[in-house]
């Protein structure tokens, strides 16, 4: 689209807006070389200067062919040249007066206005215009996009897509039991990257479901939401059984397993961590899948569903593809800001 634009504006329009953007162009590949000692963006640079030469050479000539056509042609009427010519008017004085009677008198001529020339258009400027027409869309590209961001530079995040589905059972027979969507909207926060401590990410997908515990005969509400970033992904859970963080303690030491005890909004926690599952799917014609193989370490942090510990508890994981995850300080300030913004439920 611009190189059409390019080749319609005229030529003291087009030419100009050609040697400013070479120049800067050249000049800029050059010192881009220079400084990061590449010569290739040299040779590049010394080309396209190059030809911005050619194009200025190709002005310079232009011009001085257009003063050559503007010089003013010497009059009829002038004396003879260096070269002894005589005029014709003078040279019919010298001759004889009979000779000048036989010679046909010239029969009077109407006279005649000479054409006014058309006025060109001055070239310097066009060539002014021409920059001044550069410089304004310049300005206009660096000044649009400040223009268009926002006060808040928090990126938004992706909005959770509901659930249509009928609950499970298992809600109905907890009363305090949560969604999935309501679990998913209290995660997908707008400072959710921030907390997690990437916060020049944005969200690439928020999902949440109602699901049931597994190997409880669907008799356990287990609802879980999921977001996802470029680095982490963060899951939150709710488990409504009659296990306590305390009996939970317990099951994993005894277990031989690595944790760590602490109060969370006056609730009872514990961190943990375990290796992810990850499974390979092919899509071809036959659909093939791979076996189950170990995926990348997962920091989960376990509270209380209330003060008193009675049963139940929420569950937060991070992991990353990477193998990475956050210090325990991430999930403790995640934990702070959803957990009390999740429905506290009495009666469905």
């Amino acid at each position: 689209m611009l190189g059409l634009i390019l080749r319609v504006l005229p030529f003291w329009i087009r030419e100009p807006i050609f040697i400013l953007f070479g120049s800067v162009f050249g000049v800029g590949l050059i010192y881009a070389a220079i400084r990061d000692q590449e010569w290739i963006p040299a040779g590049l640079g010394v080309a396209v200067l190059l030809v911005t030469a050619v194009r200025i050479h190709e002005v310079v000539r232009v011009l001085r062919a257009r003063r050559t056509l503007n010089q003013p042609l010497p009059a009829a009427g002038e004396a003879a040249g260096a070269d002894g010519t005589v005029p014709q008017s003078q040279a019919q004085v010298l001759m004889p007066a009979q000779t000048q009677a036989q010679q046909p008198q010239p029969q009077p001529q109407p006279a005649t206005v000479p054409a006014t020339p058309a006025k060109e258009p001055n070239a310097w400027g066009q060539a002014f215009a021409a920059v001044g027409l550069l410089g304004a869309l310049a300005a206009a590209v660096w000044v649009v996009p400040h223009m268009t961001e926002g006060g808040d530079n928090t990126p938004a995040p992706v909005s959770c897509p509901g659930e249509d589905e009928k609950l499970p059972k298992a809600y109905a027979r907890t009363p305090k039991a949560v969604t999935g969507d309501e679990l998913c909207k209290a995660l997908n926060r707008p400072d959710l990257a921030q907390l997690v401590g990437t916060p020049d990410e944005t969200a690439t997908s928020a999902s949440g479901s109602s699901g049931t515990a597994a190997l409880t005969a669907g008799k356990v509400a287990e609802p879980e939401a999921r977001v996802q970033f470029d680095t982490y992904t963060v899951n939150l859970s709710a488990t409504y059984n009659h296990l306590s963080i305390a009996q939970y303690v317990k099951m994993m030491r005894t277990g031989g397993e690595n944790i760590r005890t602490d109060t969370i909004l006056g609730r009872p926690a514990v961190f943990s961590s375990e290796r992810t599952m990850q499974f390979e799917f092919s899509l071809g014609s036959k659909g093939s899948t791979a076996p189950a193989e170990e995926g990348p370490v997962a920091r989960t942090l376990s509270v209380a569903l209330d003060r008193k510990d009675k049963g139940g508890y929420y569950d937060i994981t991070v992991w990353s593809q990477s193998g990475a995850f956050p210090d325990d300080g991430a999930l403790l300030d995640i934990a702070e800001k959803v957990l009390p913004t999740i429905p506290d439920r009495t009666a469905r």
